[in-house]
């Protein structure tokens, strides 16, 4: 089996003549955490959405699975980018009924997930009522329903107490073992560089760094230099 599970070929995105993405060239080895890091506007955001067909990429290829991709991979890719969406007027439980409905998954598929993101005692509270850790997780659930084998996470610890950061953190490291790669984009170096197992730094649309995640201080000075850089280019 390929050890690679996605690649980026020289990936640009435009928006009325501004380039947000350009020439990114990013490598994904399967079963892996995958960090990937940059400030704010840096074009993270666009990048996972082009990955997920929410965007179409201005020029360049993305491969998954050793092809080019295409809306079929959507099958094998879960995705939580930016609120998780639930019903909030509707349990952790039937939130996921209705989506296994929709995607023609059986039910013993929403106590699988359920268990994986330790959801599974919340009974009848509606999800409006979850905490925002709690939303997350299910925002995840939902993610797993289809047995994906990569799972795409947009800032998931943004706004969350130390405890659900803690818990995120666990669950997201649990994934590998699953046969899950993850893909998890932040510009909060101390969250990232306990769960990764390597990097892609992104400032201005480009790849500044990619490879091994050091650690602590040596991971900030790197970020900072990519970013420091990225800004001395844009003068």
């Amino acid at each position: 089996m390929d050890t690679i599970i996605l690649k980026t070929e020289n990936l640009s995105k435009s928006f009325k003549g501004q380039k947000i993405v350009e020439d990114l060239s990013l490598t994904i080895p399967r079963n892996t955490v995958y960090g990937l890091l940059g400030p704010n506007g840096a074009g993270k955001s666009t990048t996972l959405k082009m990955m997920t067909g929410m965007l179409r990429p201005s020029t360049g290829k993305i491969l998954f699975n050793g092809h080019e991709w295409n809306r079929n991979d959507l099958d094998d890719i879960g995705v939580l980018i930016e609120t998780p969406p639930l019903y909030e007027n509707l349990t952790a439980r039937e939130n996921l009924k209705v989506r296994t409905i929709a995607l023609g998954l059986p039910a013993s598929r929403i106590d699988e997930v359920l268990r994986i993101v330790d959801l599974t005692n919340t009974g009848k509270k509606r999800a409006g009522q979850f905490s925002l850790g709690m939303k997350q997780r299910l925002g995840i659930a939902i993610a797993l329903l289809n047995y994906p084998k990569l799972l795409i996470l947009d800032e998931p610890t943004n706004g969350l107490d130390p405890i659900g950061i803690q818990e995120l953190r666990k669950l997201i490291r649990s994934f590998p073992e699953l046969g899950i790669t993850v893909i998890l984009s932040s510009h909060i170096l101390s969250e990232v560089e306990q769960v990764v197992d390597e990097i892609g730094i992104i400032a201005g649309g480009k790849l500044g760094y990619q490879g091994a995640a050091p650690q602590g201080q040596e991971l900030e000075a790197l970020f900072m230099q990519v970013v420091s850089a990225s800004r001395k280019a844009g003068n």
